[in-house]
């Protein structure tokens, strides 16, 4: 099953002044209609095309869940969040999930409940150095990392001879890189998937250096549970007929060894 963006998503965006609450799965069947917290600037996850219409790996799981639950796979209203705003739009009730790139972590359980892991993230490197093939060819070269993210301790644990180079944006490491002040730029592989899409001179190396579960954030409550288990019942099945491997291989995810199985939720 291809699910792509079409026009009509651009018309299902609404804001969150005039969005419907969150609701329970009846009453999400009886409105029609799933309301999904997503971004729109995070390639190849969620983003914006040229024509201005939101594609990506979440975007496909949103449409497929409101294929497989609702009948129609038009029937989301897609609203675009910053970081931020993830989590609060689940508690605050004003979406009924969040595909927004949530990673899960033990704080954020206790706020919202997860389904299974749709993807398992994890850092990566991309460089455009010819010689550089694996990790012991890093030694003594220079890593460009974001200031105060996770990569941190995880390349100074696995490649401990490194250098690295603290950045605060994207922009900055790729301007390191062009310049030849770093040989290489370590982050979330789901955001260097999208970087070596635009910038096809470099290239992602295939090892990923870590494995955090990405999932659907959605509220708490008794109330919901309907709707979680008919989520997580949803991602187990495209899971065993190989769909969420596939769409996330078309939209060029690196494929984490535990991406091939998912692993239990608490929440099912």
């Amino acid at each position: 099953m291809n699910i792509r963006a079409s026009t009509a998503i651009a018309r299902w965006e609404i804001p969150f002044a005039i969005a419907t609450h969150a609701a329970n799965l009846p009453e999400i069947q009886q409105r029609g209609y799933f309301i999904v917290a997503v971004k729109d600037n995070l390639r190849p996850l969620s983003y914006r095309d040229t024509q201005g219409n939101l594609q990506g790996l979440e975007i496909d799981i949103a449409q497929r869940l409101a294929q497989d639950l609702l009948g129609n796979a038009n029937a989301v209203r897609f609203q675009p969040v910053a970081n931020r705003d993830r989590l609060a739009a689940v508690i605050d009730h004003k979406v009924d999930l969040a595909i927004a790139n949530v990673t899960v972590t033990q704080s954020r359980a206790r706020l919202v409940d997860f389904s299974l892991p749709y993807y398992f993230d994890g850092t990566a490197i991309v460089t455009k150095v010819p010689s550089v093939q694996n990790l012991s060819d890093f030694a003594a070269r220079k890593i460009a990392v974001l200031n105060g993210s996770s990569t941190i301790p995880t390349i100074r644990y696995l490649i401990p001879s490194a250098q690295l180079v603290g950045v605060d944006s994207y922009t900055q490491a790729y301007s390191l890189l062009e310049s030849n002040n770093a040989d290489a730029f370590a982050a979330d592989a789901s955001v260097l998937s999208g970087w070596v899409q635009e910038y096809p001179q470099y290239r992602l190396l295939p090892t990923l250096l870590s494995a955090e579960p990405i999932a659907i954030a959605m509220p708490k409550g008794l109330q919901y549970n309907a709707l979680r288990q008919q989520v997580n019942a949803a991602i187990a099945r495209y899971f065993a007929q190989g769909w969420l491997q596939q769409r996330a291989s078309y939209w060029g995810l690196p494929i984490n060894q535990k991406f091939k199985e998912p692993s239990k939720s608490r929440n099912s």
